[in-house]
């Protein structure tokens, strides 16, 4: 069980969780956790919510885009199954792995800052609270430096084609 949510740190982690349904003959379940736009009390209060179908959907098409980006158009090479559970993170991928012989895949990226404050750290949360083993995958040492290269290319101004060119048409 691999608990997906787009980042690179999840993809990490599918790979890690094929490897393992690769190793010990399973099927690799990818999770992804969604909660409605503003959080679940926004989303009551709502006068005109989305419907929570349209919603659903939109985690679906979220965790078949993160597969994709994982795998490429060929999938994993181990069967899968694909879930959308609604709730946090923390908590829907404990509950989801309630079943003798799960493992709980999980990427484990930086923290720091005022992220812990802001944000609950779900692999924190998962490892206090499953039931199975939790296997917390480290980011990729890439992961750094592609960090340091957006910074570096936010700097820049965006080019345009008209730029590329002396002015002729």
């Amino acid at each position: 069980m691999v608990g997906v949510s787009g980042s690179l740190g999840s993809l990490t982690a599918l790979h890690r969780g094929a490897d393992e349904a690769r190793r010990t003959d399973a099927v690799l379940v990818a999770v992804l956790a969604w909660v409605p736009p503003g959080g679940e009390l926004a989303h009551r209060r709502a006068a005109f919510p989305p419907p929570e179908d349209s919603l659903r959907r939109a985690a679906a098409e979220r965790l078949l885009g993160a597969v994709d980006d994982a795998f490429g158009p060929d999938g994993p090479g181990v069967p899968w199954e694909g879930y959308v559970v609604r709730g946090t993170p923390g908590p829907a991928l404990v509950d989801s792995a309630d079943r003798a012989g799960d493992v709980l895949v999980i990427g484990a990226g930086r923290r720091g800052g005022v992220r812990h404050v802001l944000f609950p750290n779900v692999v924190r949360y998962c490892v206090a609270h499953a039931c199975c083993p939790v296997l917390a995958v480290p980011p990729s040492p890439l992961q750094d430096e592609l960090a340091a290269a957006h910074r570096r290319l936010g700097r820049w101004r965006a080019l345009d084609a008209r730029d590329l060119t002396d002015g002729r048409t």
